[in-house]
């Protein structure tokens, strides 16, 4: 990593803390500093449960307990178990915590129009879209993809919405036990892999890969919720699945797909897919693609 590109960040980090007075005790002038306004924020109000709220903002537990405790004293949170689950703890705001996050709602958008009132209307315009890009590809960057089980409640439930919107999506609609879907051991090691992508705790995209011995190794059931779309994710599984089965000894990738989706499609070819003539019977495919893998260096 170049480190001009190193310095730039750190520049740029330094002017928005800066700027949007992250630094101040008192953030926006109320009476409490950032990251106690922030989790007030974060809890909105319907409340949430702590450790999607510390996942939300990546925070470790220590550090989210001395948080909450200080804005329970100050009258502002309850903590409470959840009902019928004492295991899991939830917090809601009180009504002096739902008037402080009102008013620091109202303060942080005279924040943003301070931020925009001193430019002109192309510099505003040139700042919100350069916002947009930094806020995506930072968001990108806490995605993670880990292995799991395809009968792990999040995999389950990224195939659910996966065949949900093939559903939505294809002409004929969509009837899993139609289509050639490998087994469940088909995408166990080491006969396959499934991954399974989330963003702040949340799943949001699912990936498999068959591994069958002497055939080549094959994409099945990528999927990438709506709200986790224009992050790279469809490019970052075929990175990580490509290095897989090039690790598993296999020289050729697969996959297939409808003509519904115009998206995967472009992003086959442009990830260096070639489409090929039918290699299965699958009755909901209506292109077929193959890759040569590289095999890594010594």
């Amino acid at each position: 990593m170049e480190s001009e590109q190193t310095g730039q960040v750190r520049r740029f980090n330094r002017t928005v803390t800066t700027r949007v007075g992250v630094l101040n005790e008192h953030y926006l002038g109320r009476k409490r500093p950032y990251g106690e306004s922030r989790v007030l924020w974060e809890i909105g109000p319907e409340g949430r449960d702590v450790r999607g709220l510390r996942e939300r903002l990546g925070l470790d537990s220590g550090y989210m307990s001395r948080l909450l405790r200080s804005l329970s004293a100050a009258g502002l949170v309850v903590v409470e178990p959840l009902p019928g689950d004492r295991r899991v703890r939830t917090v809601r705001l009180t009504e002096a915590g739902g008037a402080e996050r009102a008013a620091l709602e109202e303060r942080s958008d005279a924040l943003a129009e301070s931020l925009l009132a001193p430019l002109n209307e192309g510099q505003r315009a040139r700042l919100v879209a350069a916002m947009d890009e930094v806020e995506r590809l930072l968001t990108a960057g806490l995605v993670t993809l880990d292995e799991a089980d395809p009968e792990h409640p999040d995999a389950r439930a990224c195939l659910l919405a996966y065949f949900e919107e093939l559903g939505s999506r294809f002409d004929t609609g969509f009837d899993p036990a139609m289509s050639l879907l490998p087994d469940i051991g088909g995408l166990r090691p080491p006969a396959g892999v499934f991954l399974v992508a989330r963003l702040h705790g949340e799943a949001v995209g699912c990936a498999g890969l068959k591994l069958p011995a002497g055939a080549p190794a094959e994409v099945k059931r990528m999927w990438v919720a709506p709200q986790a779309r224009r992050l790279g994710l469809g490019r970052r599984f075929l990175a990580e699945l490509e290095a897989r089965a090039v690790r598993a000894g296999h020289d050729t990738l697969r996959l297939d797909t409808n003509k519904a989706l115009d998206a995967a499609i472009g992003l086959y070819h442009a990830s260096g897919f070639r489409e090929v003539p039918a290699f299965n019977d699958e009755p909901y495919a209506h292109h077929w693609f193959e890759k040569q893998l590289a095999a890594p260096r010594p």
